[in-house]
């Protein structure tokens, strides 16, 4: 027979799907294991980078199973979002149908992987039956307080057509999903407060330790806690208190002006009143059009323009120029700042540039004295107050805690806890998204549509224009409506939804995806959440990652769930690499999914990504290294094929240890438990699945080799091969199912537990144990493994040999090490 990988992955896919082999219901009575992958966008096929994060998955949940789990694995859409309505304008097809026909295609592709999904509870982000939902909760983010609309200034990507969250601006200042340069624009926009939940979002990360360390501190820095005093300037000619944020009161002596930025509402009130507001205007304009990265970037130009008006220092009294500047942004603190050039290196270059003062209040501890008018750069670090009125001489540290004392009782500022992080900006000037379920109208201003008329539907018969406004704009028939409360007319929103917000919550979906009633149960939450595995892409730490963990901190005050925290576990798998670079399109270095399990099968395309590399790392595509693995596959088959009879007519009761006399069976039934207790730690403990699969092709090479004499040896071979099965099925799982079937037994392989390492095969039956005499080996003596560090040392004393060479020498002290080595330091 040969290794017919087509059939036998069809045939069990076929198996696997009409017995539902992997459907799984509620039983609290069962320990509970949530296996979960990041769903997938239906961009048309699956790519390296989803072959990858699934095969991981698959064959966690796999083991899982076998080792006696409730296993919940299930597989979704991301359905929503841009691509649609590009490829609708690329292809002439509504975003609904080319979405549709892609998550076709892609369940196909899954189902060929040999994935273990349980499909019955599949979830398309875009079908009524999910977004129901996800307008629903809307509506009680709406009712908490938590989702509101105002206006901001917001990032907006021209080429996207649509604002974009901080998240997903990238460190250069591109969108996130084009690349395009990000711009700001006023818009009235709809927000959930994320910042409620900033300091939990925070504290809590010290309770993942399954999660990478590299994710918790990107969420610590984007969240971003200081501590510091909020203290409040008056500029009496605008009428107008200013209120700044700083982590630094100890510098308050040192203000020598205000900055605002171009953003601030202040700006307005300026432009109105100043003399020169045209030039203001301009210079706003200006700012507003570059990006936050080129603003901020170290060492780039600070640019700034004098309003003509001052604010009062609350403590000193003095009086500051107001300027507007480029380098201060309107997302982090106040959109204020005190501007203290002597002690912060970029109000140093601003002050510079337009000769205003430097006043030095913190002098080095050591070293020359620093003189404002000489200095070249700022000094940052800590020393000793200077020029601060009662506070002068005092270390910075123990100044900074005086200073806010005395802040405090004298009214001029407040202690206050700020945050890098900012509210979330949800409302997309796209179609192909979540309506979201609001209406305006004349009489009642913002009214939620009631739950009993959930869902609004999104129409998707509208056309996608090249380049233009959402077409929910001109849909006049849908966005016409009537007021809830009035019974007059209103308009319905025609903003959608971030897709992020159908990503924060599908995990819990999962648990009831056939609930009309509500989103999810709460005794299904509770069963199975938090996942206690989850799998995907590092790109998402400060975006769906802190979405969703955020989702279950409201979700538990809302008493939907108990679980504060979304994911016990997490794996980001590392990139698939070709030629140097990661696979990618615009490269043209991509490999097809699809050529490769054509050519070789799934189970070789699973056994490759699985074993090139650890599932942290990177890994290089190396076709040699598919046909290697392909290679293996077949020698497994082979084996099992030119051994057939031999297999099927052993005994299937495993070989006792003790009843084998000969040296080479007692080392090959070890090599088998030693394997099976290897490939279980590899993937239990430390997650290595390339060792794992590293033993078992070790086991099949010693399996190879054994020349069977009589039945206890074919007994013994037949344990061997029913190892390296059950141990393969996780990663290969259709060869595995097929040769476990051939060899005689009836049950699905898929179904059987994990195997247990005999433990009477795993102690070595003697060791070689070397005798040191202060360090220098000065014998050598055979004795039985496992012995207590006692036992050891009793024997080797006892030795002639020993007692000779330190007779008359006082023993110091005797180091053992069990199963290797004893030393005798003596002295005399």
């Amino acid at each position: 027979m040969a290794y017919d990988f087509h059939s036998i992955e069809q045939k069990w896919q076929k198996i696997w799907e009409e017995e539902g082999t992997f459907n799984v219901e509620n039983d609290p009575s069962k320990k509970k294991f949530y296996c979960l992958e990041m769903f997938p966008y239906p961009s048309g096929a699956l790519h390296m980078g989803h072959l990858r994060n699934y095969s991981i998955g698959d064959m966690m949940a796999r083991f899982l199973w076998k080792k006696g789990y409730n296993v919940l694995h299930p597989m979704g859409f991301d359905a929503f979002g841009l691509p649609a309505e590009n490829a609708a304008l690329k292809y002439g097809l509504p975003p609904y149908t080319w979405t549709k026909n892609n998550i076709e295609h892609m369940i196909d592709q899954l189902k060929r992987m040999g994935c273990s999904y349980d499909w019955r509870r599949c979830v398309e982000t875009c079908e009524p039956d999910y977004y129901r939902w996800t307008q629903w909760i809307f509506l009680q983010f709406f009712k908490k307080g938590l989702a509101y609309r105002k206006k901001a200034p917001v990032n907006w990507c021209n080429k996207c057509n649509t604002v974009l969250a901080n998240e997903q601006v990238d460190s250069e200042g591109h969108c996130w999903r084009c690349n395009t340069k990000v711009v700001k624009k006023n818009l009235e926009q709809w927000f959930f407060r994320i910042t409620d939940y900033a300091q939990e979002l925070l504290d809590d990360l010290d309770h993942l330790p399954g999660w990478p360390e590299r994710v918790r501190l990107m969420q610590k820095n984007w969240i971003g806690r200081s501590e510091g005093a909020r203290l409040t300037f008056h500029a009496k000619e605008l009428d107008q208190q200013i209120e700044t944020f700083t982590t630094r009161f100890d510098t308050i002596f040192g203000v020598t002006f205000l900055a605002l930025a171009p953003e601030h509402p202040l700006v307005e009130t300026i432009i109105e009143k100043a003399s020169n507001g045209s030039e203001i205007r301009a210079f706003v304009d200006e700012c507003i059009s570059q990006s936050e990265i080129d603003r901020t970037a170290v060492g780039g130009e600070k640019k700034g323009i004098f309003t003509g008006f001052y604010a009062t220092n609350p403590v000193t009294g003095k009086e500051a120029p107001l300027w507007i500047a480029n380098y201060i942004l309107m997302d982090y603190g106040t959109g204020a700042i005190m501007g203290v050039p002597a002690h912060d290196q970029r109000d140093f270059e601003f002050a510079r540039k337009y000769n205003i003062p430097v006043t030095v209040v913190i002098q080095p501890s050591d070293g020359e004295k620093l003189d404002g008018e000489t200095m070249k750069e700022a000094f940052e670090e800590d020393g000793l107050s200077f020029n601060s009125g009662e506070f002068s001489g005092l270390p910075t540290q123990e100044a900074i805690v005086r200073m806010l004392d005395w802040g405090e009782e004298k009214k001029f500022c407040k202690r206050e806890v700020n945050f890098r992080i900012r509210d979330w900006l949800i409302s997309r000037q796209r179609y192909w998204g979540a309506p979201i379920p609001v209406v305006y109208c004349d009489h009642c201003g913002v009214v939620p549509v009631p739950e009993k008329d959930l869902p609004v539907l999104l129409p998707t018969d509208l056309t996608v224009k090249e380049g233009g406004q959402s077409p929910l704009v001109e849909a006049d028939e849908w966005r016409n409506t009537v007021c809830p409360i009035c019974g007059g007319p209103a308009r319905r929103e025609v903003d959608t939804m971030d897709t992020f917000i159908c990503s924060s919550w599908y995990q819990l979906r999962y648990t009831d995806p056939w609930n009309d009633k509500k989103p999810f149960s709460r005794e299904a939450a509770d069963y199975w959440l938090p996942v206690d595995q989850y799998i995907g892409g590092i790109e998402h730490a400060c975006m769906h990652l802190i979405y969703s963990r955020f989702f279950m901190k409201v979700f538990a005050d809302l008493g939907l769930c108990t679980a504060r925290e979304p994911f016990t576990n997490l794996l980001t798998q590392g990139m698939v690499i070709k030629d140097g670079a990661k696979m990618s399109k615009s490269i043209g270095n991509v490999v097809d999914p699809d050529e490769i399990i054509k050519k070789y099968g799934s189970d070789t395309a699973r056994l490759f990504i699985l074993f090139a590399a650890p599932p942290g790392n990177d890994l290089e595509w190396s076709e040699q290294g598919v046909e290697g693995n392909h290679r293996f596959l077949n020698r497994v088959w082979r084996y099992v094929e030119e051994n057939l009879e031999g297999l099927k007519n052993a005994s299937k009761e495993p070989v006792a240890m003790e009843s084998l006399t000969q040296q080479d069976r007692r080392d090959f039934k070890r090599k088998i438990h030693t394997t099976i207790a290897g490939v279980t730690r590899d993937i239990e403990e430390e997650r290595q699945f390339n060792t794992a699969v590293a033993r078992l092709m070790e086991l099949l090479n010693t399996t190879s080799s054994c020349k069977p004499e009589d039945a206890k040896d074919w007994a013994l071979i037949r344990e061997g091969v029913e190892a390296l099965l059950v141990c393969l099925n996780p990663f290969c799982p259709h060869i595995s199912e097929e040769l476990w079937q051939l060899v005689g037994n009836d049950v699905q392989l898929s179904m059987l537990p994990w195997p247990q390492a005999d433990p009477s095969a795993l102690v070595l039956d003697s060791v070689t144990i070397v005798v040191q005499i202060n360090g220098k080996v000065r014998h050598r003596l055979d004795l039985p493994a496992g012995l207590s560090k006692e036992e050891l040392q009793n024997k080797v004393m006892g030795e002639e040999a020993v007692r000779s060479r330190i007779e008359g020498k006082g023993v110091v002290k005797i180091i053992v090490v069990p199963d290797k080595l004893v030393n005798v330091v003596v002295k005399g």
